[in-house]
């Protein structure tokens, strides 16, 4: 799914996650990336990558790097999958970076593909009371401007206003947007909470493997806070670096920024005094990864039903109008 696209769908995410799949099987078995690629590239998951696929094989063989060979491909590739790949070049552990984003994508699609399905029948009764109750009123006036305005009214407003949060929630847009989402997201039972929880476990998967590769703790913590892919944790994590140049240590700073939860920066402090920070970490990846994926699938199965309340409360409003109407019309009529 290109950064620009403006409408996603769960085949598009179940498409870039066989890439990462692929990769990851690849390069596990030992190959390199270039020729991981070039297999890819025979036999890509989508057609769309082929083109891509063969400008990153060219960067790489002009001497460029796997990331910045990626940068110069195009824009098929968001600033998130660019960190985690980064960060798994960096640590020597590409084929763990392309498995988390080969779940993470797969679990995308899993979601999607859920609250398409569970929407399907409330936008159906939505559609049909829209068109429905207004026609009632249309076969006895013939008023086709009236019944246009009190359908097509209310519709085009409702796509637009659809279209403009699959819009917002695009991840193209600068980090400034992507803060300001996060702001208005956080406060949301589940949503904000599930989100942040899944930016931790990428934070802590991605922190834990350039640990382990070697990489120094301030670098580590860089990589490891843009991978996170939350604008939040990483203005948080770069403001208190220097304290950590200055000789403060990263469990001392988690603690004094309290932007982390406590559990976190507990299990944090005892990983770094036990000297056994990599299983800590290791262990923090999957409790956030299970907690954030729980409470999206909660949101996933919560929405539709709340939509589905909300039309059958509209159709409730609209045979309780029609049933008033015919009343007083009968009465007016001297029926009563």
């Amino acid at each position: 799914m290109p950064p620009s696209a403006t409408l996603v769908t769960p085949g598009q995410f179940t498409r870039r996650a066989e890439l990462y799949h692929q990769l990851s099987q690849l390069t596990m078995a030992g190959l390199p990336i270039v020729r991981a690629l070039e297999q890819l590239e025979r036999n890509p998951p989508a057609r769309s990558f082929r083109e891509p696929l063969q400008q990153v094989i060219h960067g790489i063989s002009a001497g460029g790097t796997f990331t910045e060979s990626l940068q110069h491909s195009g824009n098929w590739i968001s600033g998130f999958d660019l960190a985690l790949i980064d960060a798994g070049e960096r640590s020597g552990r590409l084929d763990a970076g392309f498995r988390v984003l080969a779940d993470y994508y797969a679990a995308r699609a899993r979601t999607l593909r859920q609250v398409i399905g569970d929407l399907a029948y409330p936008a159906f009764l939505l559609h049909a009371a829209i068109f429905i109750f207004p026609f009632i009123q249309f076969f006895t006036t013939g008023n086709w401007l009236r019944y246009l305005a009190q359908t097509f009214g209310v519709l085009l407003p409702l796509y637009g206003f659809v279209a403009v949060l699959i819009y917002a929630g695009q991840g193209k847009h600068g980090e400034r947007w992507r803060a300001f989402i996060e702001r208005v997201l956080h406060p949301l039972p589940l949503l904000g909470s599930g989100r942040r929880d899944l930016a931790l476990a990428r934070l802590a998967m991605a922190l834990e493997a350039l640990i382990s590769a070697g990489v120094s703790i301030i670098e580590a913590w860089q990589f490891a806070a843009t991978v996170s892919g939350s604008p939040e944790l990483r203005r948080t994590v770069h403001a208190w670096l220097p304290n950590v140049r200055g000789g403060q240590t990263p469990a001392e700073a988690l603690r004094a920024s309290g932007r982390f939860p406590d559990l976190f920066a507990n299990q944090y402090s005892t990983g770094e005094v036990s000297g056994k920070l990599d299983s800590v970490l290791t262990r923090l990846h999957h409790y956030y990864q299970e907690e954030g994926t729980r409470k999206l699938h909660a949101v996933a199965q919560w929405t539709p039903r709340l939509i589905y309340l909300i039309v059958a409360l509209i159709i409730a409003r609209g045979v309780i109008s029609i049933y008033t109407g015919y009343i007083q019309q009968v009465r007016d009529a001297g029926g009563f």
